[in-house]
């Protein structure tokens, strides 16, 4: 919105001619994601209260998150405030890819509130079922994908990370494809939103990637230069991945350990959705798992641990599992835990920038 009232009054005020670039308008949407969070926190946990929505603790979870019972909850609401907007008032509106982005975002977000109603509602941890809560999420991401297959340039290729010379041709697949990419994205967040800070933290680190890419990506020289694939449009997408870097970053001043609020399944469910469907506009579907790492183990662990007790008739792999509780079930503080699961984030999103010229 500020492009379009701003931007052609700069042949007046040059000063304004800031706003043609991308770089400038991805730290505008970062810092107003950041600020519309950190000053509605107070009140949007005040208000929470006031209505009554709070956690809903798991019944089999550790013993220690049961003091987690009745915080504010669906902090993901003020999140998907900041981050749509952070994106309207700083993107351009006339980009297609941004709206998309902000499309899945929002219609995760929607599941996700439903979900956390449910279970607020029923004061248990079960929400909406896993078959209903499923087929929303592929209705959302095969919009996605289709719209991704009629955009101009539309190239089914992969893009695979340390290899230059290999782009398997999925074709009209890559549909299905991107359905699996933005489901998974969304539920390995989801798992991973177990502790205090602990989904946040890597999401900033995500986010900050994918921004980094996304702005490479719509750069047809840089693109070239660097070996990826170029996205007409997709620059603006740096200005969408700020906002969830901004918002994030913001919540986790109330999500920190002891935290003050939860982000809940409308903000999982959101960012992961966020995640996958940028991952895919840009091409860079693989290294979502690198710089994502955190989350595809959790997600993993999950998948194993259910299906190594299935086939063995009760025998676990983990002492708990997402894989964040089985180090609380070890011993380990679950400040120690959120902060150490940081750090790898940190060291998987310097490994995912790497690929840039480790080609």
């Amino acid at each position: 919105m500020l492009y379009h009232l701003l931007y052609p009054l700069h042949t007046s005020l040059s000063g304004l001619n800031v706003f043609r670039y991308i770089t400038f308008r991805s730290i505008g949407g970062a810092v107003t994601a950041f600020l519309i969070v950190l000053f509605l926190g107070k009140i949007f946990i005040r208000t929470m209260r006031h209505f009554q929505i709070g956690q809903v603790v798991r019944d089999d979870g550790p013993e220690t998150h049961l003091a987690k019972q009745g915080v504010p909850t669906m902090g993901g609401l003020l999140i998907l405030t900041a981050i749509t907007l952070g994106t309207l008032l700083w993107a351009r509106l006339d980009n297609s890819l941004v709206w998309l982005g902000l499309f899945v975002t929002l219609f995760y977000g929607c599941i996700g509130s439903i979900d956390d109603l449910r279970k607020i509602r029923k004061n248990n941890s079960k929400g909406l079922s896993a078959r209903w809560k499923l087929v929303l999420q592929i209705f959302g991401a095969s919009v996605v994908g289709i719209v991704i297959s009629l955009h101009t340039g539309f190239d089914g290729h992969l893009s695979l990370p340390f290899l230059k010379n290999i782009r398997p041709d999925l074709g009209w697949f890559y549909v299905v494809f991107a359905i699996v990419v933005i489901v998974g994205a969304s539920n390995a967040v989801n798992l991973t939103d177990g502790l205090d800070g602990l989904a946040a933290g890597p999401t900033v680190v995500t986010a900050a990637v994918y921004l980094m890419f996304s702005y490479l990506a719509g750069n047809v020289v840089l693109a070239d230069y660097l070996q990826i694939p170029y996205v007409a449009g997709s620059g603006e997408l740096a200005i969408f991945c700020g906002t969830i870097f901004g918002a994030c970053l913001g919540f986790l001043w109330f999500n920190a350990f002891p935290a003050q609020m939860f982000m809940g399944d409308v903000g999982s469910l959101a960012i992961g959705g966020a995640l996958g469907s940028t991952a895919i506009i840009i091409k860079q579907e693989f290294l979502l798992a690198i710089v994502g790492g955190i989350f595809v183990m959790e997600a993993l662990s999950v998948i194993m641990q259910v299906g190594y007790f299935k086939m063995t008739h009760g025998k676990r792999i983990f002492l708990m599992a997402p894989f964040h509780h089985h180090f609380e079930k070890k011993g380990w503080h679950e400040a120690k835990v959120v902060v150490r699961f940081w750090i790898v984030s940190i060291i998987l999103g310097l490994v995912a920038i790497a690929t840039l010229k480790l080609r």
